[in-house]
């Protein structure tokens, strides 16, 4: 194997006769997740991993070995920094002071409440960090995301394929449940997309659940969503910077202290907002940073097992459920105190 990467690195066929195999495996996956999703309904993301788990094998076949670590870690990266072309600044200015101020102010709560949790139920602040920014930020791109700066070691790998079943299964539940409660709670269009776009976990589900309601509660549930995506970027940063040490140490970990792929999507974010992105190509962006992400999910798949999951036990499901749940009052009390404060 060694003799192989070596070629690899100094021959592009090289490279490629050590990477293709996995690479074009893990696309399959990645085509078949999207076709049932797109016929039959349900999260492509979650058929993407369930696939993957199908094909456990694959990870120590040595003919697919290489390419499914590299769709598991550069295909994830690249998949992230293409996020960037999906947020400008002025949908994040439009959503106010007050609710960018309790969107903040929830995302950085949240993840604190699931590092102290993740540490008293697990042990591990950093699997805590892990769930509480997936249900904080973006659901199964922002676990994604912050798996991509954590320490890169076997548990860690599969908390965040567990965290990406949780928080799509998660936030289905809530797009189905939350528009019921705020109807139940009396909250106007303006204040239910606000609940909505800030509890919610993945984007599709909060305009899912936001047109639902109506129109108004749509667009306003899809610029706050918009503004929890924003801040994946400052998050990661963070993050990375408090488990460098860390990261540094293992095995797939980088020394870096703001990675490359955070670099391009701040840039892709600002040209983006500046009009330098034409919408074609900001629209070609948003689909490939949709399949990398596919396609690296397929990949953390095969790179895990269902018993390997089913080890972890019942707590991690209890932590990204109290997250959630963490999540949903501090919003709903933040949106009562901006009420009477009106």
């Amino acid at each position: 194997m060694e003799s192989a990467t070596a070629i690899g690195g100094a021959h592009p066929h090289g490279w490629l006769r050590l990477h293709l195999p996995g690479l074009l495996t893990v696309l399959m996956v990645a085509l078949a997740a999207t076709f049932l999703s797109e016929h039959y309904g349900g999260p492509q993301l979650l058929y993407a991993l369930l696939f993957g788990m199908a094909l456990n094998f694959l990870a120590e076949t040595p003919a697919t070995r290489a390419g499914v670590g590299l769709a598991s870690s550069g295909v994830l990266r690249i998949g992230v920094a293409l996020l960037g072309a999906r947020i400008t600044l002025s949908q994040v200015e439009a959503t106010g002071w007050r609710t960018a101020a309790l969107v903040v102010f929830c995302v950085i709560a949240t993840i604190g409440f699931g590092a102290w949790l993740g540490r008293r139920l697990l042990g591990s602040a950093a699997v805590g960090v892990l769930t509480g920014g997936a249900v904080a930020i973006c659901g199964a791109s922002a676990a994604l995301a912050l798996a991509s700066v954590l320490p890169r070691d076997e548990r860690v790998q599969r908390f965040t394929l567990l965290t990406v079943v949780g928080v799509t299964v998660l936030s289905t539940t809530c797009m189905v449940v939350y528009p019921v409660l705020a109807r139940l709670a009396g909250l106007d269009p303006t204040f239910t997309g606000i609940f909505l776009g800030a509890t919610i976990h993945d984007v599709a589900q909060v305009v899912g659940a936001g047109y639902m309601v109506s129109p108004q509660a749509g667009d306003t549930a899809t610029l706050v969503k918009l503004l929890r995506v924003a801040m994946l970027l400052p998050v990661v940063a963070i993050v990375a910077l408090c488990f460098r040490r860390q990261a540094a140490g293992s095995v797939q970990g980088s020394a870096s202290i703001v990675p490359w792929f955070l670099v391009a999507f701040a840039l892709l974010m600002v040209l983006t907002s500046a009009g330098l992105v034409p919408p074609a190509a900001a629209e070609a962006m948003n689909q490939a940073s949709r399949w990398c992400l596919v396609v690296a999910i397929a990949a953390l798949g095969t790179k895990t097992s269902a018993q390997q999951l089913a080890r972890l036990g019942w707590r991690p499901v209890a932590l990204l459920v109290l997250d959630t749940l963490f999540l949903a009052a501090l919003v709903g009390g933040g949106i009562h105190l901006v009420i009477h404060m009106a």
